[in-house]
């Protein structure tokens, strides 16, 4: 395997479907020893795969992604998909996906994600239906464990607690590759739509979640092979129906911050825009990566307070490297900061140094160890951790340590 367990291939979208999917059938195909299979139908191929991970994360102090101060083995991953061509330039795929990760999934089976892909040629084609959404480098394969070593990607732009949210959108992209002659090429996306979210597969106190609208692109020179600059921007618009638990509740009336006729709901209206510049170098069997980004938020809700700011930033180096075919070492340092004008509380940073090693036992079964020293905790979630608000994260401990092991078979 002389390629470096990164990112899968951007050079050609159209047919290059970015795979890892969730649901369960996959136990059963992994049950009955199941490899990746293509079946006849008459003139087409429908190409079958899927995975199922289970790890266990433990934190040295604080709960981070579930109750990880105790250790959890809450953090399964189950997936199977579909893809088949329709004629030469024609395809269509979906995906089925659950988990159980904390407070997260349940679970509950989805439909990750759906598409009819038609390429009209390497510089023009068109998806419409539940796409994955190309933001930064890796949100589109964030759910495939098999395509990168470390277990978690840098939290900073990656989050796992927003997969939901931002791993998707359901409407239309235009994509294509440009030739530059001797400066390389140029792969652009381009996509508009909504996001769909079930609100009770996401927090038991969400109530309804909607997005009026999304509108994104992104943008990759690839000046030699191997070597890929670009960037990307969202913009999008939030609104949800949130049940304050008694602790918020208390928090905000101590504040004065509950007007007279509050029923217990926030009712919130969140525009945001988001960016991210990327570079990616894989040469050998050396990955190396940089991403730098930054999210806008203007929040108004029914509380008697006046419109919030938030201005985040995020970014992370990353390295990592093939030693043999079944060994492959990795690190990076991320770094998040809930507003990138305050300097101040350790709610409002996280730094985030991680060492990590992928073991692939077979050509269908891998297995990662993982650490991670932390200094904040500003990716921590309040009600995991006991506190009413972000702002209560300043009381946990500073310094902190993480540690993951995951197996995932896959095929």
């Amino acid at each position: 395997m002389g390629r470096n367990p990164g990112r899968a291939s951007t050079r050609h979208p159209g047919r290059t479907i970015r795979r890892g999917t969730a649901g369960w059938l996959a136990i059963l195909s992994f049950a009955g020893g199941a490899h990746a299979e293509e079946l006849t139908d008459l003139d087409s191929l429908v190409e079958i795969h899927g995975f199922v991970s289970q790890g266990a994360i433990k934190s040295s102090d604080n709960n981070y992604l579930g109750d990880s101060e105790r250790g959890s083995l809450e953090f399964t991953e189950v997936g199977l998909n579909f893809t088949k061509s329709l004629g030469p330039d024609l395809r269509v795929g979906f995906q089925v996906f659950a988990r159980d990760i904390g407070p997260l999934g349940g679970y509950q089976p989805q439909l990750d994600w759906y598409y009819l892909d038609y390429r009209f040629a390497d510089w023009l084609g068109v998806r419409a239906g539940r796409t994955k959404l190309p933001f930064g480098l890796y949100n589109e394969n964030s759910d495939v464990d098999a395509a990168r070593v470390p277990v978690l990607l840098p939290q900073s732009l990656y989050p796992l607690q927003n997969r939901e949210v931002l791993l998707a959108q359901t409407g239309a992209e235009l994509y294509g590759l440009l030739p530059l002659g001797g400066l390389g090429e140029l792969e652009y996306r381009l996509y508009a739509g909504t996001i769909f979210l079930d609100a009770w597969n996401s927090s038991p106190q969400l109530r309804s979640f909607d997005v009026p609208y999304l509108v994104g692109g992104r943008l990759l020179w690839l000046p030699i092979d191997g070597l890929s600059i670009g960037g990307s921007i969202q913009k999008l618009r939030f609104e949800f129906d949130y049940t304050a638990s008694q602790a918020e509740i208390d928090h905000y009336a101590g504040r004065g911050e509950l007007p007279p006729d509050f029923n217990g709901r926030i009712l919130a209206r969140i525009p945001a825009w988001l960016w991210i510049g990327s570079l990616e170098y894989q040469v050998n069997d050396w990955q190396f990566a940089l991403e730098y980004g930054r999210t806008y938020l203007e929040g108004k809700t029914n509380l008697l307070t006046p419109t919030v700011y938030s201005k985040s930033e995020g970014y992370y180096a990353m390295a990592s490297y093939r030693v043999r075919p079944w060994f492959s070492p990795g690190f990076y340092y991320s770094l998040q900061r809930s507003d990138f004008e305050t300097r101040t509380g350790i709610s409002e940073f996280q730094h985030d140094v991680a060492i990590s090693t992928r073991f692939d036992i077979t050509p269908h079964w891998l297995f990662k160890l993982e650490a991670h020293a932390m200094y904040g905790t500003a990716a921590l979630e309040p009600a995991l951790n006991d506190v009413p608000d972000a702002k209560g994260l300043n009381r946990l401990e500073p310094h902190w340590a993480v540690f993951l092991a995951k197996t995932t078979a896959y095929f």
